[in-house]
């Protein structure tokens, strides 16, 4: 048995839309006997109905950046955590407050407040039914258990500046990485690859091999660790990093099949 693992914006997810060929490939891959996933910075319910609208069905996904491991009817298996204090103070930097929403992940809905234009997470929530709470700075102590933290920028250099400043002065506790326009927060350790070994575990897949594939920057950990592919909307950094690049998430399962 093989594991497939696919990143979701950029990967699967292009130009607003599953391209009919992914879908065959992970139907054709599925019924060789592997399992597929979805390895994504997005919540577990904000996700899995745009997977069942396009056809996929997915064997797991691991949400979140690794934040949230969860068995295909979302059953959570593992989830991190990130103390509530410091995003108290994370929300307070200068870089932060230019974010256009602060969105916490908890494991079965996401808490929002500073949500100004350009914030896309209500929009998402209305369109796929997924809930969203509304909460103020005060409310921050009083969330359940977070596991990821997410801003979003206009400008793709201002997520990976504030990535940097992040991970340089919280890195203790967290790790920022940019994704585009986001910034995605998780609690230290917590990543791609990560969270691909944890299932593994959780499932007793050990043995079996990882066909991994991505287009960013937080995909970089996933890739390293299982020799992963790209898509060719990539960028160059992320070709340089991938064993192959192919046009397509349908066309790498198949060749690999």
């Amino acid at each position: 048995m093989k594991i497939g693992a696919s990143d979701y914006d950029g990967t699967l997810f292009r130009q607003r839309t599953i391209a009919a060929e992914d879908v065959e490939g992970v139907k054709a891959w599925q019924a060789a006997g592997h399992k597929f996933g979805v390895v994504s910075g997005r919540d577990y319910g904000m996700l899995m109905p745009q997977l069942k609208y396009y056809g996929i069905d997915s064997d797991y996904v691991v949400g979140n950046n690794g934040g949230i491991i969860c068995r295909a009817d979302g059953t959570p298996l593992w989830q991190g955590s990130i103390p509530l204090r410091v995003l108290t103070e994370i929300v307070r930097e200068p870089s932060v407050r230019r974010s256009f929403h602060f969105a916490f992940s908890a494991v079965d809905r996401t808490f929002l407040y500073h949500e100004r234009e350009g914030s896309w997470i209500m929009r998402e929530a209305k369109e796929w039914d997924f809930p969203i709470v509304k909460i103020t700075e005060q409310d921050i102590m009083s969330l359940p258990q977070i596991h990821q933290f997410c801003l979003g920028y206009h400008d793709p250099r201002e997520a990976e500046a504030t990535s940097e400043i992040l991970n340089e002065k919280y890195g203790e506790y967290i790790h920022a990485y940019p994704n585009n326009g986001s910034v995605d927060i998780t609690p230290l350790g917590v990543s791609k690859s990560q969270g691909i070994a944890k299932l593994l575990e959780l499932m007793d897949w050990q043995d079996a091999e990882v066909y991994a594939i991505g287009d960013e920057i937080n995909d970089l950990p996933m890739l390293e660790a299982y020799d992963g592919f790209t898509v060719d909307t990539a960028r160059d950094l992320i070709k340089d990093k991938a064993r192959a690049v192919y046009p397509s998430v349908g066309g790498m399962l198949v060749d690999n099949l």
